[in-house]
């Protein structure tokens, strides 16, 4: 399974709009992580197929969240296994 972090786009998306992210993310097979609502509505909406880990922890240090990360990535991966195409980090 691969991983787009909209923070850290590859060349030729950082300039991207979120709904340009969301097709090359659809094409690919590739799920976002993004604290970004907008991606949220984008994987919900008629038709999509986005997968999308929805980080909807506060401010935190890079450390807090990176534990957060740790602590349920297996049930993470386990709902994109079985076929959930949100996935909420809290």
């Amino acid at each position: 399974m691969k991983f787009l972090v909209d923070n850290q786009l590859p060349a030729g998306l950082a300039q991207a709009s979120d709904e340009e992210i969301c097709r090359y993310a659809e094409l690919h097979e590739i799920t976002v992580v993004s604290k970004d609502e907008d991606f949220f509505h984008l994987a919900v909406r008629s038709g999509a197929t986005l997968r999308l880990v929805w980080v909807r922890i506060g401010n935190c240090r890079k450390g807090a969240l990176l534990e957060s990360f740790e602590r349920t990535w297996p049930r993470i991966m386990d709902s994109l296994s079985a076929g959930d195409r949100v996935v909420e980090l809290r």
